[in-house]
């Protein structure tokens, strides 16, 4: 099982070990500053080997998060090749003696999977939090969390939540730092959402043109994205809704439901009685979000 990153002591200088450190964390997309002051937050926590392979404890920096919006609130949909770019954004109430904008100042948000930002089994941080003042001690903020298939596994799909975290190294070398003077912040958590595998559907309705009491039957595929070997695999034992759209209308009404077969399969028939469209429409589950097929035309003679 995969576990929260740690920094590893090498010849009494510190260095993020290519081993332990995700890709999700070592990525060049990253900024270096963001690794630095993700370690020295789960610091504060005492538990990881950063905390004991560096002096002193952090201290409570006087920061907090408030207002904190992941991807416009909605459920994070990843796929199997494209990196998602996750807006977030959040207020930032500090003491006017803290600098937000100093070079080795961090603020960003964490999304997680795990019990908290001090336990979690997988995450990925953002960049520092671009920030504009509403007052001498409020900023609003915005990051992006960037978010690559290619760094989870099927096991990944689900509940996830957020955190926000500060971090001011004061001048301490982020990379050796004496923790007694670097200040950390978390808000934890602040949000809770899906992160969810991409769903695909497709329908076939046939024979077309058909004549007025005959028989339709109507195929489809219900897919989904597996992070385990970056490619579209059947959803197998789900339940799906065949729809119709008479030519002349604008919703959709179920004619019934089905359900998938072991790969993900689906075929149904009916009896043709005016033009209109079919399609299969798939209500999701927590791991894979909602999907319906674009509806397929039927010409009845």
């Amino acid at each position: 099982m995969r576990i929260r990153a740690t920094v590893a002591a090498v010849s009494g200088a510190l260095a993020l070990s290519a081993l332990a450190v995700p890709a999700a964390q070592a990525d060049e997309r990253v900024p270096a500053g963001a690794s630095a002051a993700h370690e020295a937050a789960a610091a504060a926590s005492g538990k990881s080997a950063f905390a004991s392979a560096v002096e002193g404890t952090p201290y409570a920096l006087d920061a907090s998060f408030s207002n904190v919006k992941v991807n416009k609130a909605k459920n994070i949909v990843v796929g199997t090749t494209s990196v998602v770019k996750v807006p977030v954004s959040f207020t930032l109430n500090h003491a006017a003696d803290i600098d937000i904008y100093a070079d080795d100042f961090f603020a960003g948000v964490e999304l997680y999977r795990g019990t908290d930002f001090y336990e979690s089994i997988w995450w990925f941080d953002s960049g520092d939090a671009a920030c504009t003042d509403a007052s001498t001690t409020v900023a609003n903020c915005t990051a992006t969390v960037e978010v690559d298939p290619a760094e989870l596994l099927n096991e990944d799909a689900g509940s996830w939540k957020a955190a926000g975290f500060a971090v001011a190294f004061n001048g301490e070398d982020p990379e050796n730092p004496n923790l007694d003077n670097v200040g950390v912040a978390v808000t934890d958590k602040t949000n809770a959402f899906k992160v969810q595998r991409l769903s695909k559907l497709t329908v076939n309705a046939s024979p077309e043109p058909v004549k007025k009491g005959k028989t339709i039957t109507v195929t489809g595929k219900l897919t989904r994205a597996n992070w385990d070997t970056a490619k579209y695999a059947g959803y197998s034992s789900q339940s799906v809704k065949l729809q119709f759209r008479k030519k002349s209308a604008t919703t959709y009404t179920t004619v019934k439901t089905i359900k998938t077969n072991s790969t993900g399969n689906l075929s149904t028939t009916v009896k043709a009685s005016v033009d209109g469209y079919f399609r299969y429409s798939f209500a999701g589950t927590t791991t894979t979000p909602a999907v319906s097929a674009t509806g397929d035309f039927v010409d009845v003679k």
